[in-house]
Order: C-alpha cells, then structure tokens, then sequence
C-alpha cells in the first residue's frame, strides 16, 4: 500500500490544471488546516477535497469503485469507516474556523465539465486585482 498515493493524484491534478489554466491561484496540501485540504484560496477562505471514491467511502450507490472488499472485511472496514469519520472531523473544523468546504469525489469528474463548472460556482470569480 506505499504504492498509494495521497497527494497529486490523477484525479488532483487535472483539476488542479484545469482551474489553474482558468486564472484561479490556490496553495496546495497547505499543512496548517485541519485534513490538509488538496486545494486552499485563502484569500476566499475555500478549501476542494478531491476525494477517491475507495478510500473514502463515496456512498452514492451508482459509483462502482465506492464498494467495500469482501476479502479481509476484518481490515479494511475498520479502515475505511475511519477514513470517513477522519474526513467528516476535518471538514467540521475547517467550518468551525470559518472555512467553506467542497469535496468533490473521484467519480464525478467522469462529467468533467460538469464537475469544473460546480467547482467554479463554488469558488465564485476569480480575483482581478493585482499589485504591483
């Protein structure tokens, strides 16, 4: 399992890519917040956790890749309910401190469009104010 990326993943990256090909600036994996969101506009005070379906327990029932293994059940559903609860902690305390969340789950950006354009809404305009 180090195989197992965290950060930059696929997913992550064309994202990151896409909004940063749009003018939008970000920090990435910034350490200080709680869950250390993928994506953070501070100025905005908006964090996007971009989230494997697998590893974190995405529930909708039309996502194929959100299924709980059936060898070594013992393991890995200790394992992923923590993910869940761990994920559910950190948002709580990013909009405890002030913060808006977004999660966006792996499987939405088979639409990515559709998913780009939600990000986008949820970020509102980019900033046009630059100092010199």
């Amino acid at each position: 399992m180090r195989a197992i990326r965290s950060k930059n993943t696929k997913p992550e990256m064309h994202i990151r890519r896409a909004l940063h090909g749009l003018g939008y600036r970000y920090t990435v994996h910034q350490k200080g917040l709680p869950g250390s969101p993928d994506l953070v506009f501070s100025a905005k005070k908006k964090a996007v956790f971009v989230h494997g379906c697998f590893w974190h327990g995405h529930e909708l029932t039309s996502c194929p890749t959100s299924k709980t293994p059936k060898r070594n059940a013992d393991y890995w559903v200790p394992k992923l309910l923590r993910n869940k609860e761990r994920d559910a902690e950190n948002i709580r305390a990013l909009r405890t401190a002030g913060w808006e969340v977004l999660v966006v789950w792996e499987c939405e950006l088979k639409d990515f469009e559709q998913a780009l354009s939600r990000i986008r809404t949820f970020l509102g305009p980019k900033s046009t104010t630059r100092q010199v």
